[in-house]
């Protein structure tokens, strides 16, 4: 006698009532490092290999919600692609070189760094408390300690990072793990510098450079943001020499008279056409400055005639270029003014003693007072350009809004301070940079247009040299002539072989240590590296080029750069440039770009701002999964409003699974095929929901694919077929075993395919429901070794004849427990008698699963009325007689009666049951009861439909799907309308 093959199942009294997120996360997390589940196999063939470049954070700090978000984001896109098969290289780095990490340290031990202090070997300092930060000043330590500091924090900040990571749910592969001022790192900026060097496309040159005061470096365009402030112009009048004229010029820098060296108004302008060529006047310090027409000029602006000085803005700077003008530098590189002579140098005057006179107490100064001070002197007659016509200050100061250029992470105006600094040429190659950005898939496409409006408006080449101490330091010295001077025209770069190195402690080639700093000997560049110009690198450092050929031609160009919008301008841009001026490629195929997290009044997180959520305790609070559903919910491209409802549709989805995976499991049968109808019309459902989620994913569009998903879960798998076939799944209502087979193996096929569409979003609860059964039936440990759901899961099901029975199935179940509701009965209550009315094609059409209708509304005696007027596929309930509840004893046993009204098209209900409660008591029941069913039916779906549109992270929501209903295992029915 041969047993015949049953089905694997589960005990469900051996599982935990509640999915334990917090305890499984740790062990699941702990498995997948253990069996390498995300480890990047370098034997296999590029084309089979899927690599991410992804951002390295800024370690300085904490993380913050947004980071999970834009970060999940990435990981789902990676989970999908490798269960499609790819091998995936996804690294992880650390950006911790730069300001933010020098601000970190500089705040966290209370220090600052002067480099003429000596070196204290084995410092250690703790963290400072906030009243020594309050009362006594900054300790002053040496470069090298601070950079032992730097060090110090961001290992620590690096391995709290990595643990939210890793809880967070990401399938790095840690193997690969980088920081940007590591041996490795440091040797590719270097190796950078060096080629972009040989290749031309770099120069140091003195020039004015945007300067921010309070960080005392240099900064680049794309670093620069506007921020609105309140100003005021001045009305200034200035002399025309020699004709007794006047000209009144409009600013909103008086504090920068004395750096005056030009006039100038549009050439079609006629108000001044005469003066152009003649000289004017400046008011206190009466220099001589030359009148000259310029196209640049905004003559509704102002007055429509201005004062050029060294330096107010980035025009000025093109001014004093293209009219060779002298320089008269007044403000430091700590924004305060400096001490100057007029009468000397370019500091002329026509009277020199009355200028110094009125400059000395401007000295020291900061902006704000030296404003304040040159205002009070423009109001005296004496300091006027042309004497005998009152004050050179004519009016008072009207205020005005206007956009003042800003650090991104400065507190003060950006200045401009002549330097000496380091450039990439890059203001020459905007149509080859258009040209490279045109041949990588944006995502969203739209994005590709911030990075091209961001090219055509690229205003000067690209800034690479700080003047910081926690950063990749330049390969280059210079030679020093006799009288000990640097000679920058001659640097002395390292050898390829030399790198990394550190300038300050290393020697050029053909040089002793001995002569450093002395005359005819070297000194070191002191300046270091952008931190764009190491992050920009990405790709290449993961790829080990210029050390490991064959690596670099397996992982470059990459396949993914995932990042959020506002760094277009910085990281995408110089990561494109880098590899278009190294290699004459894009550095990766495709690049998926985040939207950012908003807090309620719809601004964006950050740090600075001091609005972030911290994700711990919402880990925590609602698991890894839920926020990670949270996070899938929104479009790429998309700014977001964080809600925390939402995380509660995820923890609700979470348990959802927890629970139809437990009861689906422990379902045993004998091993048939999927034969009944019902069953096969499930998975032709089932098959469409896996091609649109494929689809979407191929597009990043991994928001619709959870959509799509999750739709199909609620709505067909949970509310509709597990309720319709769970009484044949257990061999009741008198199914054969086929029939009994036929439906555990579909539950168990769909479960497995939905497990699959979930698991790149919910890692671990469907890693924990997979390893019950289908871990051994497939023989992948752990689900995101498995295949991604195709068309061959579904090879052996037959299409259905009718692919649209389980909608019909669905739609007469709902409308008997709706009659139900409407008689005050629960859906678990028996129907003694039932009679469905419909169409004759319609009935014929319900006959295959009317069983399975029969069975899950538990209907005893029904009838099948046939109703020529009703349209196709709609079923209507004609008589519905429902038992009473054995718990209803005190009622006297009476039953809910219903029949035809005279139209045949409703039901009414007879009761002998006491009569209806009055007064103020029974009003107040019968109110309570009615809210109680306004409050349950459907309010979670509604709460997630208006997060939903609010963030605009579900277009597709405008359909609408109707009605379901949901039997919970109370036996309460909930309305969950779909939006």
């Amino acid at each position: 006698m041969t047993t015949k093959k049953t089905f694997r199942s589960i005990d469900p009294a051996t599982l935990p009532k509640h999915f334990d997120s917090p305890v499984a996360e740790l062990r699941l997390a702990d498995v997948w490092e253990a069996d390498g589940t995300y480890r990047y196999d370098p034997s296999r063939p590029r084309e089979e290999t899927f690599v991410v470049d992804t951002p390295p954070p800024t370690a300085s700090g904490s993380l913050h919600i947004g980071h999970v978000f834009s970060y999940t984001h990435t990981d789902v896109v990676v989970r999908q692609r490798r269960m499609r098969g790819f091998n995936i290289f996804y690294p992880m780095g650390w950006d911790d070189n730069g300001l933010p990490t020098e601000r970190r340290v500089q705040n966290y031990f209370h220090v600052r760094t002067d480099v003429r202090t000596p070196y204290e070997r084995g410092l250690t300092l703790p963290q400072a408390a906030p009243e020594t930060m309050k009362k006594e000043p900054p300790r002053i330590v040496s470069r090298p300690n601070f950079i032992e500091l730097c060090h110090k924090v961001t290992r620590e900040d690096e391995q709290v990072f990595k643990a939210l990571f890793r809880r967070v749910g990401l399938s790095v592969d840690w193997r690969h793990e980088y920081a940007t001022i590591d041996d490795h790192c440091r040797r590719t900026a270097q190796l950078s510098f060096l080629d972009l060097h040989e290749k031309g496309h770099l120069y140091s040159v003195f020039a004015p450079t945007m300067w921010d005061v309070d960080f005392q470096t240099a900064v680049a365009q794309a670093e620069v943001e506007d921020r609105p402030q309140s100003g005021a112009f001045h009305d200034i009048a200035f002399a025309v020499e020699g004709t007794g004229e006047e000209l009144v010029i409009a600013t909103t820098r008086p504090e920068l008279l004395a750096a005056c060296v030009g006039v100038t108004a549009h050439p079609e302008d006629p108000r001044y056409q005469h003066l152009f060529g003649k000289t004017a006047l400046t008011p206190i310090f009466r220099a001589p400055v030359p009148i000259f027409p310029s196209p640049l000029v905004d003559r509704e602006k102002g007055t429509g005639i201005l004062m050029v000085c060294t330096f107010g803005d980035a025009t000025d700077v093109i001014w004093w270029r293209e009219q060779k003008l002298p320089l008269r530098q007044m403000l430091g590189k700590n924004g305060r003014v400096l001490p100057v002579t007029f009468g000397e140098g370019a500091w002329e005057s026509r009277d020199p003693a009355a200028a110094n006179a009125a400059y000395a107490p401007l000295q020291g100064r900061g902006v704000k007072q030296a404003r304040a001070a040159v205002v009070e002197l423009l109001r005296r007659d004496e300091h006027a350009a042309a004497p005998g016509k009152g004050p050179a200050l004519r009016g008072e100061p009207r205020p005005i809004e206007r956009a003042v250029k800003f650090y991104e992470r400065g507190d003060q105006p950006l200045e401009f301070v002549p330097t000496r600094q380091w450039f990439v040429r890059l203001a020459d190659k905007k149509a080859e940079l258009l040209e490279f950005g045109e041949k990588i898939k944006w995502h969203p496409d739209y994005m590709r247009l911030r990075f091209r409006n961001w090219t055509e408006g690229l205003q000067g080449d690209w800034c690479i040299s700080r003047q910081r101490y926690f950063g990749v330091q330049f390969p280059v010295w210079y030679p020093l002539d006799a009288e000990g001077n640097p000679d920058h025209s001659r640097p002395l770069l390292a050898t390829r072989e030399m790198l990394p190195v550190d300038p300050t402690v290393d020697v050029p080639p053909g040089y002793e240590a001995s002569q450093r700093d002395q005359p005819g000997g070297f000194t070191a560049e002191s300046d270091v590296f952008d931190t764009w110009f190491t992050s920009s690198l990405t790709p290449q450092i993961s790829s080990h080029w210029g050390d490991d050929p064959a690596r670099h031609a397996r992982l470059f160009p990459a396949d993914l750069r995932p990042q959020a919008h506002d760094i277009i301008r910085t990281w995408a841009f110089y990561t494109i440039a880098k590899a278009m001026l190294h290699e004459s490629s894009v550095p990766w195929h495709h690049i998926a770009i985040s939207g950012w997290i908003l807090d309620p009044d719809r601004k964006k997180m950050s740090k600075s701002k001091g609005n972030v959520v911290t994700p711990m305790h919402l880990l925590d609070a609602y698991s890894s999964d839920a926020v990670r559903y949270w996070s899938a919910s929104a479009r790429l491209g998309t700014d977001t409003a964080f809600d925390e409802k939402v995380l509660k549709i995820g923890k609700r989805l979470v348990t959802k699974i927890w629970n139809a995976s437990k009861y689906v499991l422990s379902q045993s049968a004998e091993v048939h095929p999927i034969s009944e109808e019902l069953d096969r019309a499930l998975l032709h459902k089932l098959s469409a929901v896996v091609e649109d989620a494929t689809r979407s994913f191929e597009e990043h569009e991994f928001a619709a694919a959870l959509e799509r998903t999750e739709d199909f879960f609620w709505r067909w798998f949970t509310d509709a077929y597990l309720e319709l076939a769970k009484a044949r799944a257990r061999g009741e209502g008198g199914a054969g075993e086929a029939a009994r087979g036929s439906a555990v193996a579909a539950l168990r096929l769909g479960l497995s395919v939905l497990l699959r569409l979930f698991a790149p979003v919910l890692p671990y609860i469907t890693d924990e429901v997979w390893r019950w059964v289908y871990a051994e039936e497939t023989g992948e440990a752990s689900i995101h070794r498995a295949k991604w759901p195709s068309a061959a899961d579904f090879a052996a099901v037959a299409a259905p004849s009718d692919p649209g029975l389980l909608d019909l199935a669905a739609a007469a179940m709902a409308a008997v427990n709706k009659r139900k509701s409407e008689l005050g009965a629960s859906v678990g209550r028996v129907v003694s008698d039932l009679a469905l009315g419909a169409n004759a094609a319609t009935l014929a059409r319900l006959k295959p699963a009317l069983g399975d209708v029969l069975t899950a509304v538990r209907a005893g005696a029904h009838e099948l009325v046939e109703r020529p007027e009703l349209a196709d596929g709609e079923v209507l309930v004609v008589r519905c007689e429902v038992e009473a509840a054995a718990a209803a004893a005190a009622g006297a046993g009476d039953a809910c009666r219903t029949s035809p009204t005279r139209s045949g098209a409703g039901c009414t209900r007879r009761r002998r049951a006491r009569p209806r409660s009055t007064g103020r008591s029974g009003l107040r029941r019968r109110i309570s009861r009615r809210s109680r069913r306004r409050r349950t039916r459907g309010s979670w779906i509604w709460r997630r439909r208006r997060w939903r549109r609010s963030t605009s992270a579900r277009a597709s929501s405008a359909r609408a799907w109707g009605a379901s209903f949901r039997t919970s295992r109370s036996g309460r029915t909930r309305r969950r309308w779909r939006g």
